[in-house]
This record gives structure tokens, C-alpha cells and sequence, in this order.
């Protein structure tokens, strides 16, 4: 999960001029297309259905959130590209993480909050193994003398 708000979330865009100052052509070029075929990748492995998913596969959209607010976005302090869903508040930040990893949820039905045992749904580490192999290709003809 992208550990910024979706607000701080936009000023890291690759389009910024602050991002754009910070890179070299080559550097935005690889790497905002390694974020865009992560993204793609992740958010193509949410299908939108009623039901769950089973422990092991990509999360099931029921409202669209998840899968609309991933994100990929430059991180300064490792010159590199931080692809996944953005924090939207407070109260519901840690679905994306737990969906990810799984674990221990609060969730209200009603008006009786419970804890709740959620499964690993792995959509992010996946969507990154697949698109890995391609990054070497990407920087091979990035750098020209």
C-alpha cells in the first residue's frame, strides 16, 4: 500500500514538475512504465462479481474502490516507483494491507462491530512477479552515448 494519502498521493505523479526535475528522461521513461504495467496487471487481476474470493486469489470488487485507487507514483527518498492502492481515510486504510497479507479486520454489520479472519488475497506481489522479468529489457536501450 502506497503509505500516503491520496491528496500527497498526486504531488509524486510522473507528470509533476518537481518529479520530472528530479529524474533524467531515461530514468521517468522506465520507470513510469514499469508503474503502468504493475498497475495495469493488479488492477486487471480484480474481477468485479458478488462473490468472494477464494484464500490465494485476487480480491473481488464489489464496490470498486480497491481497484479504482491504485496508483503508481515516484518516491524521492529511493528513486524509484511505489505502485498500489492509495489511503482514502483513516477508519478503513488497513483493508488494502490485510487483503494483501491477510490477518485480523474490524468490520460493522449493523451496528455490532467484529473482528474478523480474513485470508491472504494477494493482488499486488503477484501483478510485481509478473511484470519483473520485462524491467531489464526496459533499461536496455534506455541509456544511449
Amino acid at each position: 500500500m502506497i503509505p500516503l494519502r491520496l491528496a500527497l498521493a498526486k504531488n509524486s505523479f510522473f507528470d509533476r514538475s518537481s518529479v520530472q526535475s528530479a529524474l533524467s528522461q531515461a530514468e521517468r521513461k522506465v520507470l513510469s512504465r514499469f508503474g503502468a504495467f504493475v498497475r495495469t496487471r493488479a488492477k486487471s487481476s480484480i474481477r468485479r462479481r458478488r462473490a468472494a474470493s477464494l484464500p490465494g486469489q485476487p480480491p473481488s470488487s464489489h464496490v470498486g474502490l480497491l481497484k479504482d485507487f491504485i496508483y503508481f507514483v515516484f518516491d524521492p527518498a529511493r528513486r524509484s516507483v511505489l505502485v498500489g492502492p492509495v489511503r482514502l481515510n483513516h477508519t478503513a486504510g488497513e483493508a488494502p494491507a490485510v487483503l494483501e497479507y491477510g490477518g485480523t479486520a474490524a468490520i460493522t454489520w449493523g451496528r455490532h462491530p467484529r473482528l474478523v479472519r480474513i485470508a491472504a488475497r494477494p493482488y499486488m506481489r503477484p501483478a510485481l512477479a509478473q511484470e519483473l522479468p520485462g524491467l531489464p529489457a526496459m533499461w536496455a536501450h534506455s541509456v544511449r552515448p
